[in-house]
C-alpha cells in the first residue's frame, strides 16, 4: 500500500521536540517500530514520525485501518483524543487540543441545528406538539473544555488569552517551557514590540515583565466602597507582599473572563435558537 501524507494532519499534532524526536529514533532502532500506524484508508493519520523514521533506516512497521472516520472532522477529533489521552504532553498543549476540540464540537452542533430546523420547517409539526429544543452545546462553557484537558478553567482561559494576544515568540517559548502559562498570559497582554523584547531577553526578562503587569494592575485596581456608617480601613498597598498582589490580579482577571464567557454562552445559544425557529 502507497501511504499517503496528508500536510494538514501532519501538522494538526505540535511536532515532537528535537530531543524527543532522537529519543523516538533511539528507541526504533533498538526495539523496532512497536506500534502500529493509523490509517484513514491510505491517509496516515497517526504515527508520522514513526512513519519518517522507519523509512529512513529501512525498519519494518505494521499498519492499521480506521473504519469509523467519515470525515476530515472525524479524523481531527481522534487525533485529539488519542493525544490528550497521553500523559507526555504538557499542560499547554492539552489546553491547545481541548480549544480546537470545541471548536469542531460547535460547528458540528450548529449544523445539526440548523438542520433540524430545516427539517421541521419541511414537515408541519401536528397540533399540539411542543417545538423542538435545540441540543445542547458539547463543551459550552469552560469548565467542559477544562475537563476534557484535565485542567483548571482558569488556565483554559489563559491559554485562550495566549492564543489571541501571544506573538509567536510568546508561544514558543510557553511550548519550550520558558515561562509558565499563568506568566504568558500575562505578557500577551503587552503590546507586540514588549512581548518581542521580553522573550528575546529570556526568562528572567518574561519573569519580571509579568510581575510588572501584575502590580501595575493591582496599583490601578480602584478600592471598595465602604459600607454606609463605616469608614474604608486604611491599607498600605506598598507592604503588601507580591504574591499577594498577584492573587488580587489573578483574581480579577477571572471574574473578568466569567463575564466574558457568559456572554459568549449566551449569544451561541441565541444563535442555535435563531437556527431552529428559522
Amino acid at each position: 500500500m502507497q501511504i499517503k501524507i496528508n500536510d494538514v494532519l501532519r501538522a494538526y499534532i505540535e511536532p515532537l521536540t528535537e530531543s524527543e524526536y532522537q529519543a523516538l529514533e533511539r528507541s526504533i532502532l533498538t526495539e523496532g517500530c512497536r506500534d502500529a500506524l493509523v490509517l484513514w484508508e491510505d491517509v496516515l493519520v497517526d504515527g508520522h514520525n514513526r512513519y519518517q523514521i522507519c523509512q529512513q533506516h529501512g525498519i519494518p512497521f505494521k499498519v492499521t485501518e480506521n473504519t469509523s472516520f467519515r470525515s476530515m472532522e472525524d479524523v481531527k477529533l481522534w487525533m485529539i483524543d488519542n493525544n490528550l489521552g497521553r500523559r507526555s504532553i504538557s499542560d499547554y498543549q492539552r489546553g491547545v487540543l481541548a480549544l480546537r476540540k470545541k471548536e469542531i464540537m460547535t460547528a458540528r452542533a450548529l449544523e445539526l441545528a440548523a438542520e433540524a430546523a430545516a427539517e421541521d420547517a419541511r414537515i408541519a409539526p401536528e397540533e399540539g406538539d411542543a417545538p423542538k429544543k435545540p441540543a445542547a452545546m458539547p463543551l459550552a462553557s469552560r469548565e467542559d473544555i477544562a475537563r476534557a484537558a484535565r485542567l483548571s478553567s482558569a488556565t483554559i482561559g489563559q491559554i485562550e488569552r495566549i492564543q489571541k494576544t501571544a506573538t509567536p515568540e510568546l508561544v514558543e517559548a510557553v511550548r519550550a517551557g520558558t515561562i509558565s502559562i499563568n506568566a504568558a498570559a500575562t505578557v500577551a497582554s503587552l503590546p507586540e514590540e514588549v512581548q518581542l523584547a521580553a522573550v528575546a531577553g529570556g526568562k528572567k526578562e518574561l519573569q519580571k515583565a509579568a510581575k510588572e503587569v501584575r502590580e501595575l494592575r493591582a496599583a490601578s485596581r480602584p478600592a471598595k466602597e465602604p459600607k454606609e456608617g463605616k469608614a474604608a480601613p486604611e491599607v498600605d498597598y506598598s507592604d503588601m507582599p507580591t504574591d499577594v498582589r498577584e492573587l488580587r490580579a489573578e483574581n480579577m482577571a477571572l471574574r473578568e473572563k466569567n463575564a466574558a464567557l457568559l456572554e459568549e454562552i449566551t449569544n451561541l445559544q441565541r444563535r442555535i435558537s435563531e437556527l431552529a425557529s428559522a
